[in-house]
């Protein structure tokens, strides 16, 4: 099938980020090398070149599908080192370097295919603007072409959701979670799902539990028997939306996290798939978007606030101050108790963070004064 792959595509038809993709069959067989040097170069051919920085291009698929196809190799097993210079973690398989890949390929196709989704994300963000509409021909076409292969993708993907090697399941589930939000494979996902469960039973690491739990609910998975965990992560990663466990029970865990956000942010090092800075982060999301209103989170939402930095602005006061206020600021309207204590919590820690004017945009945003003065006389 490799050879057939290599030998049927027109490669110098399609592009890469820095021209013809006729380069390319060398970089992919040289995935196989025996030299790991020449395997490490590979794998950056594919970063930098057929992926670069999340980009897809003409050349992408077929490279994925090839990919795809050596991942049972006997060369999978072998290690390297990273293959770019501020790559410094431990030496990893070729298997869970390709594994990785495929995720990447299958998290920038998914990207602007499920509208609700996008405006849920883009309403946090209150500047963004929608620029899906402006892409070029070769870059529809090379979406198009990713998604098209999903199928192929995911079937080279599944056998590694079993595999006893901790390192390998999780890059496997960092691959398979974006494949299976196609809508294509939504009858997929009760065969992952339960393929993640009979594994769960054997797995004793903080980790890999963890990122079962999390692939579960986002694939819309009940996960109410884990909101009982024994640890904590698993209990917040099950919590995680979308849920469909009990919606109080799963905000109490997550605003259970929240009261120590330094020893969550602990739990893991290196971030699992989908989580994009602290995990407080993203449990904090979460918890904003579960909540039936923001009076339900306000002390620990107001705790946060009062003990933020500057380096927080976005992920952090800004969402919390957009619930309080998430239908806009109504000055016809009193404020409540719990929109009084945030927004004081802003002025008294605004000189020594810059509280209220580093989140300028989300206080606009929300319909309120842009100032500390301006605040305060509402206060």
């Amino acid at each position: 099938m490799t050879q057939a792959l290599l030998w049927e595509t027109d490669w110098a038809s399609h592009r890469h980020a820095y021209g013809s993709g006729e380069d390319i069959p060398v970089s992919l067989c040289s995935l196989l090398d025996e030299d790991a040097e020449v395997r490490s170069g590979a794998l950056a051919t594919l970063d930098m070149g057929v992926l670069h920085q999340g980009s897809l291009y003409t050349v992408t698929a077929p490279a994925a599908l090839f990919v795809a196809a050596i991942l049972d190799h006997p060369m999978g097993l072998a290690e390297h080192e990273g293959h770019f210079p501020w790559d410094d973690g431990p030496p990893r398989t070729l298997r869970a370097a390709l594994l990785g890949w495929l995720g990447q390929v299958a998290e920038s196709a998914a990207y602007g295919e499920d509208p609700a989704r996008d405006r849920a994300n883009w309403e946090w963000q209150p500047w963004h603007q929608d620029t899906r509409g402006q892409r070029d021909p070769d870059e529809l076409a090379a979406l198009q072409a990713c998604r098209n292969i999903r199928p192929a993708l995911y079937d080279a993907v599944e056998p590694f959701l079993s595999s006893s090697d901790p390192h390998i399941c999780e890059t496997a589930l960092s691959a398979a979670v974006p494949l299976l939000c196609a809508p294509a494979l939504a009858d997929r996902i009760p065969r992952a799902a339960a393929l993640l469960r009979a594994r769960l039973g054997a797995m004793t690491g903080r980790r890999e539990r963890a990122a079962v739990a999390r692939a579960l609910s986002l694939w819309g998975m009940d996960t109410s028997d884990l909101l009982a965990d024994p640890d904590p992560a698993v209990r917040v990663c099950a919590a995680l939306g979308p849920v469909r466990v009990d919606r109080r029970r799963a905000l109490a865990v997550l605003l259970d996290a929240l009261r120590d956000p330094r020893t969550t942010d602990g739990w893991f090092p290196e971030p699992l798939y989908g989580v994009d800075g602290w995990f407080r982060f993203t449990v904090l999301r979460s918890a904003l978007d579960l909540a039936a209103s923001f009076e339900e989170v306000a002390p620990v939402a107001i705790t946060m606030v009062a003990a933020g930095h500057r380096s927080i602005v976005d992920h952090e006061r800004g969402p919390i101050l957009f619930r309080a206020f998430s239908g806009g600021y109504d000055p016809t309207r009193s404020l409540t108790p719990a929109q009084r204590a945030l927004l004081r919590a802003f002025i008294e820690t605004d000189e020594a963070t810059g509280s209220i004017r580093g989140n300028w945009l989300w206080f606009r945003a929300a319909g309120l004064p842009e100032n500390p003065e301006g605040i305060a006389a509402l206060l």
